[in-house]
């Protein structure tokens, strides 16, 4: 821009002492500050998801993560957690553990009401537990959560103990997750068809309609009372609602973000990530607590039976190169069970550490020493082979690319990588029959506690839903009572000590190659006050406003 000399205004004395010191000022030639757009209250916010569509919109039913993402916008929890990992209130307001650790008693809010007009007290947290832990519910998540409350007693409307079988240090942080979100007791005698349909919470909005395969529509809730940590103002949304959109394909979303069309979308290819601040979109970066994404070896099964060959198949995968290049600086490797937003997680890179001449010799120390033409090693007349169902609908096209760079290294030693792309309820049937070596399974959970769900021996068996945690299938009595350990104890310097040394086993078990923290990427057009839940990093409309 060419500048031209602009002479401010000012008194006559100061200005001849400014002159003479030859200080003028040329204001044109100062570059504007970038002004805040101009927002608008009411309005409806499109919001392009590229996750599986929810057979059940009510996120006790199963549990999985595109579940818990509309549902952020309509049910709520008992609590929160800020930034630094500590749990806030929510829905409950102060909570507190018996000495001996086997009761917690929660005090809850008096003034809030489920959208259909029925009290939030004590009897709708009971009823709400009660629903979750019935194996007619088919809950995996909010289950496996709940294991240890063998009782939940509403002492008065706003006082409720939870009754454990064993201390649970953990239970505010899975009280805090939308899998054990807060629904109207009336809602769920509606039986679970309707409630799938349209679930009943005490959240900014509520479900209108839906047309399956295409949208939601959700509406603001009226009565809202501020109850939400991200809330920025008191009283109901801006919004006059959400249209809740779903486009599976990457580069439509990322069209309809870039023409008005939509307001928000997920899962945004890296290079538009890397591009979204030169297209002026508003980039969300909010990794999931819990565990990083990772490749879990099957220890259950041959050949991952032998510490050997999943050593040798870490030393030889070599993800970081692929990690760096095919997500354009959006991904960091990982060298920890835990995610970098987990503050009880440790990391060791040494243990991971790429080296295919120690893969190979691990692999004949192992018996696996004949290589036929294609170069598979075969073993008393086996092939060295490794299945991966890949879910199409958890892995980005990025995550698979690199899953084809691993095959290609891993196939350097003598593996057969054989990767199967499947939807999300073939990738479910392929776990649950046991017709996998290895597999990259997410599973979000707030705090360590997700150690014990993902390796706890007893997370071997299925919950009701047929889902089981430990994909890894590791067993070791060791790990097991450091997991106990991090999951009874009341002192946080023991429980971060015990959760430590549960992830050195893990680490140095070699069952588990991590890759990078959970990827959750939003993109905003014309709109503001989009955040994401400081507890499982789902994004939030309480504050989001249009831009006019």
């Amino acid at each position: 821009m060419r500048c031209s000399p602009h002479f401010t205004k000012l008194p006559v004395r100061l200005g001849a002492a400014l002159a003479a010191l030859g200080v003028l000022s040329l204001a044109a030639c100062a570059p504007a500050a970038p002004s805040a757009p101009e927002t608008r209250d009411g309005g409806v916010l499109v919001y392009a998801t590229g996750d599986a569509e929810p057979a059940c919109l009510d996120p006790h039913v199963g549990g999985n993560y595109p579940q818990a993402l509309v549902a952020t916008q309509f049910l709520e929890p008992l609590f929160g957690r800020d930034d630094k990992g500590q749990i806030v209130p929510w829905l409950a307001t102060e909570w507190k553990a018996a000495a001996d650790g086997l009761s917690w008693d929660i005090t809850l809010r008096d003034d809030v009401k489920f959208t259909d007009g029925t009290p939030f007290d004590a009897e709708a947290v009971a009823a709400n537990i009660a629903h979750i832990q019935d194996p007619k519910t088919q809950s995996s998540t909010g289950f496996v959560a709940l294991k240890k409350v063998t009782k939940v007693t509403a002492i008065d409307p706003t006082h409720v103990r939870f009754t454990l079988s064993a201390p649970d240090s953990a239970l505010p942080e899975s009280l805090s997750q939308h899998w054990i979100a807060m629904e109207s007791p009336a809602g769920l005698k509606r039986g679970m068809e309707e409630n799938c349909k349209a679930p009943i919470g005490t959240g900014p909005f509520k479900v209108e309609s839906r047309v399956q395969q295409e949208k939601i529509t959700l509406v603001r809730n009226d009565d809202y009372v501020s109850t939400s940590p991200e809330a920025d103002h008191s009283g109901p949304a801006h919004l006059d609602g959400i249209e809740w959109r779903y486009i599976p394909d990457a580069a439509t979303r990322q069209a309809a973000l870039a023409s008005g069309e939509v307001n928000v979308i997920d899962n945004p290819l890296p290079a538009d990530i890397a591009a979204a601040k030169g297209a002026g979109f508003t980039h969300i970066d909010a990794p999931r607590p819990g565990s990083v994404n990772r490749i879990e070896l099957n220890s259950g099964q041959t050949p991952f039976d032998d510490i050997r060959v999943r050593e040798a198949f870490v030393r030889a995968a070599d993800p970081g190169p692929g990690i760096e290049t095919l997500f354009h600086g959006t991904a960091k490797r990982s060298f920890s069970p835990l995610a970098s937003t987990e503050p009880f997680g440790i990391s060791d890179e040494s243990l991971f550490k790429t080296d295919p001449k120690a893969a190979e010799r691990l692999l004949d120390e192992a018996g696996w020493k004949t290589k036929g033409a294609d170069g598979v090693r075969t073993k008393d007349g086996k092939r060295l082979t490794v299945r991966i169902p890949v879910s199409t609908n958890q892995s980005n096209a990025a995550e698979q690319s690199l899953f084809e760079q691993i095959q290609a290294n891993t196939g350097k030693v003598g593996f057969e990588l054989k990767l199967n792309p499947v939807d999300l309820p073939s990738w479910h049937k392929a776990l649950s029959a046991k017709e996998y070596e290895a597999v990259s399974a997410p599973y979000t959970k707030v705090g360590p506690d997700v150690l014990r769900t993902l390796y706890h021996s007893a997370n071997i068996t299925p919950a009701p839903s047929g889902y089981f945690a430990n994909h890894a299938q590791i067993s070791d009595p060791k790990i097991d009572a450091l997991l106990v350990d991090a999951a009874t104890n009341a002192d946080p310097a023991k429980r971060k000590a015990a959760a430590a040394n549960a992830q050195k086993l893990v680490m140095e078990s070699f069952v588990i190659l991590p890759l990078y923290d959970q990827q959750n990427h939003f993109l905003v057009n014309g709109a503001t006050g989009v955040t994401s839940l400081g507890t499982i990093a789902t994004p939030t409309m309480i504050n989001a406003k249009l831009t006019k």
